[in-house]
């Protein structure tokens, strides 16, 4: 019997040599045996630092677990956007926008979809933000609202994060949590279109809710 019909082979895109290709696809078996076991920040970026672990893998360390990261669909990734180029605009020397990025939490890696963070002259090159560095922290959340309800809301408080909003794209607002205490926050506004909310790190710049979430969308024609 031919070994080659039991074989997955993989096509390489058109002009990219099959070998090339192979070496930079990751099999997920190999991402799932480092799921057994949990990761202390070091070891994590140690292993990022070795090249185990690379952007194309879409993960990162929350509480000590290697996790996979949600696709991005076009409405998360237009508010994303959105918010870049809103707070681009006002940046200058007060703080710089950083993007998808990861930051260093005590026993987390995670990497939120926007983080403003105290200006520094090396642009975060020589270590990540820490919590005391994050002047805010947002997250988008379409398909990811429960977790980054239920999971990440309290892993950043617990962790001092000063100010945290969820764009919450199902619901069309904006939460808007201060005030860490233990693992929740004291303080939880819900902001609507027509509305406008200024982060209490930078209360000279004021923004509107319908800024950040875009056009309402249309209803569906019946």
């Amino acid at each position: 019997m031919s070994t080659a019909a039991n074989s997955t082979s993989i096509v390489a895109p058109p002009g990219m040599p099959p070998v090339a290709f192979s070496a930079a696809i990751r099999p997920l078996s190999r991402l799932a045996g480092m799921r057994h076991r949990r990761f202390s920040v070091s070891e994590y970026e140690r292993l990022v630092a070795a090249g185990e672990l690379t952007e194309n893998d879409r993960c990162e360390l929350i509480r000590g677990v290697i996790t996979d990261k949600m696709g991005i669909g076009d409405l998360h990734a237009a508010c994303v956007n959105r918010l870049n180029w809103l707070f681009n605009r006002a940046a200058g020397e007060q703080f710089l926008v950083s993007i998808q990025n990861p930051i260093r939490l005590s026993d987390s890696v995670p990497e939120p979809d926007c983080v403003l963070a105290a200006f520094r002259a090396d642009y975060y090159g020589q270590a990540k933000p820490v919590p005391a560095e994050v002047l805010l922290l947002i997250e988008v959340a379409d398909s990811s609202l429960d977790s980054d309800r239920q999971i990440k809301l309290p892993l950043y408080a617990e962790n001092h994060i000063r100010e945290y909003w969820i764009v919450n794209l199902i619901d069309e607002c904006l939460e808007v949590y201060r005030q860490p205490q233990g693992s929740a926050y004291g303080q939880r506004v819900e902001l609507r279109r027509g509305q406008t909310v200024s982060p209490l790190a930078l209360p000279a710049l004021s923004i509107t809710v319908e800024s950040i979430l875009g056009t309402p969308t249309a209803a569906p024609a019946e």
